[in-house]
């Protein structure tokens, strides 16, 4: 689907290190609201690193499952970034982060019903339009359900996918997260997705504190994820694959020796298809 390969989460703390010792990933992904700026130091390193990478736009704030009306004052300042960027892939998260205004800065989750189906198609939809390309969404780690849903998440994703002809960026770790917090079947979730659709892997760190994980993006990934992604590659090959990291940020070479894994997981699911064609 995509040749790309491997890449990471531009952070502002790696950005000597990257230019430092260029051309040791394929692209980066830059968290849109960082560069959706006037100017400044952010919007030069931004265009710095495009020059020499291809960059993909993920945020945090489109809120696309609220009930609040679209901010389109937001959407007209990421149209600005992306004309700027030309971005591979513009994300964000199926979720909602406030209410009646309200910002509650996090990402929460929807109920999975009919009604709210309706509702994020048509949101979906209409900012496509504003943004004059595909929206690609992310499933979120979360920690409640809701008895009002008829849906399962992966049903959810699928059917909002072909009713909005969105894409999906297929995050593991939540996909690990929410399965173990919810009892249910994380394969079932993986096969439950169209595999057209998705665009785009994520893989990140959490905490296990027994009875629940907690979605915190500052450990490096667990075996179980590992084991997880690798059954992703193999019903999602040539997906890109990025690492995220926001907290405990460690040196840039920590997380170039993660992606390596990720690139050999990939290699050796690569090598086994190729064996078994022929």
């Amino acid at each position: 689907m995509n040749d790309i390969g491997f890449g990471l989460g531009l952070r502002h703390e790696h950005y000597e290190e990257i230019v430092a010792a260029p051309g040791k990933v394929s692209w980066f992904e830059a968290l849109s609201e960082n560069y959706m700026v006037d100017g400044g130091m952010p919007l030069h390193w931004l265009d710095t690193f495009r020059r020499d990478y291809p960059i993909a736009l993920h945020g945090v704030s489109m809120s696309i499952g609220s009930i609040d009306p679209l901010d389109h004052t937001y959407l007209g300042e990421l149209k600005q970034l992306i004309d700027r960027v030309d971005p591979l892939w513009v994300s964000d998260h199926l979720c909602f982060t406030g209410l009646r205004g309200i910002n509650m800065h996090d990402l929460l989750p929807l109920p999975y019903t009919e009604e709210a189906l309706d509702h994020v198609a048509e949101r979906v939809m209409r900012v496509q339009d504003r943004l004059g390309r595909r929206l690609v969404l992310e499933n979120v780690s979360s920690y409640v359900t809701y008895a009002a849903s008829e849906l399962t998440e992966w049903e959810f994703i699928a059917a909002l996918a072909q009713r909005a002809d969105c894409e999906v960026l297929l995050d593991v770790n939540n996909v690990f997260v929410s399965a173990y917090n919810h009892e249910f079947d994380a394969m079932q979730f993986l096969r439950g997705i169209p595999r057209e659709r998705v665009r785009q892997f994520h893989l990140a760190g959490h905490i296990n504190n027994g009875s629940h994980i907690v979605d915190t993006h500052d450990h490096p990934i667990v075996s179980g994820v590992w084991e997880l992604y690798a059954e992703a590659v193999r019903l999602f090959p040539g997906v890109p694959t990025m690492i995220e990291r926001d907290a405990n940020i460690p040196p840039y070479a920590e997380l170039l020796a993660e992606l390596d894994v990720a690139r050999d997981i990939t290699a050796k699911i690569t090598g086994q298809a190729r064996e078994a064609a022929e």
